[in-house]
């Protein structure tokens, strides 16, 4: 029998208010049931908010060290977890091992890198233009935090929001992809046993709509961060918008790998593989489109096609599987979709274009991994996200075009260039378009103590990773000191 789960609201485990449920189910084999979860609704998220909005002044009255001891001791229990989370995470939505298991890493990493942040946190002391007058500035946490993440990566993402938001002195309702709700129960009972104070962290699970919205709208949450699809991303900065709610937005992508014709080109093939068939395809970052200079096109796209053909497809459970199923059917439909859109448009496939459904495969919902050549960049399929492992290769004859092709689509979130010329290189940095640019590297592979983001309509421009995601979830206070016993007029008494 399916284990039973429950939300985590007002610091105590409990079904909806609803009384319904739905079930969590392993893409890889879709006849598994990992858990049964509660279907929240809006009476279940006020409560949450409540909650919350209680603990507020008592969490953040902790100094912000011991907060960052508390996210520390819970890097230590995924440490510990590590590998019971990377299996459960693996049957939840379908990656390999090695995927998963560098999914928790990252959370790790994440939870010690908000640990040093707690004995630096810094502000800024400046001089005053008057005499005896002192100038700082400190953070300050905001309230009541909306976190709202999605499926492909569900212990990185979510620790990238809530260890800043809790160690910046906020509380918080967390709403988990419907996809992935088990690994976000594993996180929330690490932060409580690590010590989080229970009303401070409140999970709510159920859909984007009858959840996410109802937190998005509540009067009472005073900052939402969103990491999804740029539609759902417009939608939620209207309706937050209304309350002049902060919000940080991490959406699609449409990302670029170039190749010059001086490149190490197993080197780009390996990060080429790498980029668009890693986690099937199912990331942001994911390397969607290809652009080959014209000299080397043609032998690199037989590279491409014959090692792309031995990829191993399976259950990521197994190790020597390099590529699991898509999240779920209706994804795979919709890849499907794009591949018959891709040949209606005129360009060429040359592998897979298919569901894949050898042996245990047929349980699940696996794809083959998808070449397209002869790709126009107006294509839809080189333009619109696909969020699958469909890769769309571009033809071009310098490296003005190649920028200009790859700046050619309304994302701009990572980007890639393999070159041996060191000015073509810092070329490409300056010209492309896009919050990450990787020199000889592939579009994935972000470091959690670095900025993580991108510009036009992959966000609204904050940034996740690194230092820069804790001033989205503080505010900046500015402190003047005046100990000379008498009014002083700034831009006045001393001009």
């Amino acid at each position: 029998m399916a284990k039973r789960y429950q939300n985590f609201i007002a610091g105590k485990w409990v079904d909806a208010k609803s009384g319904e449920t739905f079930e969590d189910r392993n893409p890889a084999n879709w006849e598994e049931v990992i858990g049964i979860f509660p279907k929240s609704g809006k009476e279940d998220v006020d409560e949450a908010v409540a909650a919350a909005r209680r603990a507020f002044p008592k969490w953040k009255a902790i100094p912000v060290p011991e907060r960052g001891e508390i996210l520390k001791r819970a890097g230590d229990l995924l440490v510990a977890r590590k590998e019971e989370i990377a299996r459960l995470m693996t049957r939840e939505m379908g990656k390999i091992l090695a995927e998963t298991r560098g999914d928790v890493q990252e959370g790790i990493d994440t939870a010690y890198y908000a640990f040093g942040e707690g004995r630096r946190f810094f502000g800024h002391t400046v001089p005053s233009e008057l005499p005896n007058k002192f100038n700082m500035t400190m953070r300050m946490p905001i309230g009541v935090a909306g976190i709202i993440t999605p499926w492909n990566f569900p212990m990185a993402i979510p620790s990238w929001k809530i260890f800043p938001a809790l160690l910046c002195g906020n509380t918080l309702v967390f709403k988990p992809a419907s996809d992935t709700p088990a690994t976000a129960n594993a996180l929330v009972e690490i932060l409580l046993e690590a010590g989080v104070m229970p009303e401070a962290i409140n999970l709510v699970h159920g859909s984007g709509a009858s959840v996410g919205m109802a937190i998005v709208r509540h009067p009472d949450v005073d900052l939402i961060s969103f990491t999804g699809s740029s539609a759902v991303g417009k939608v939620i900065n209207a309706e937050a918008g209304k309350d002049l709610k902060r919000v940080s937005l991490e959406l699609g992508g449409k990302n670029a790998q170039i190749v010059m014709d001086d490149a190490d080109l197993e080197l780009a093939l390996e990060g080429v593989l790498w980029g668009a068939f890693g986690t099937t395809g199912q990331r942001c970052t994911a390397t969607s489109r290809l652009i080959l200079h014209e000299k080397i096109h043609d032998q690199f796209v037989e590279m491409l096609v014959d090692r792309a053909s031995k990829i191993r497809i399976g259950n990521g459970l197994d190790e020597n599987v390099q590529m699991g199923p898509v999240i779920n059917q209706a994804q795979r439909e919709i890849i499907h979709q794009y591949v018959r859109i891709g040949q209606e448009e005129g360009a060429k496939l040359v592998l897979g274009g298919h569901p894949y459904e050898e042996g245990e495969c047929k349980k699940g919902w696996f794809y083959a991994p998808t070449i397209f050549v002869d790709v126009k960049p107006s294509m839809r399929i080189a333009q619109e996200e696909i969020f699958g492992p469909v890769l769309s290769v571009i033809k071009v004859s310098s490296l003005e075009e190649a920028i200009a092709v790859l700046n050619g689509t309304r994302y701009g979130l990572s980007s890639s260039i393999y070159t041996q010329d060191v000015n073509a290189a810092y070329r490409a940095i300056r010209d492309i378009e896009a919050g990450i640019t990787y020199i000889n590297g592939p579009t994935i592979g972000a470091e959690c103590h670095m900025p993580f983001g991108g510009v036009k309509e992959t966000g609204n421009g904050h940034r996740e990773g690194g230092w820069t995601v804790y001033d989205f979830f503080s505010e900046i206070k500015t402190v003047y000191v005046d100990f000379s016993g008498r009014l002083q007029r700034a831009q006045i008494d001393n001009r």
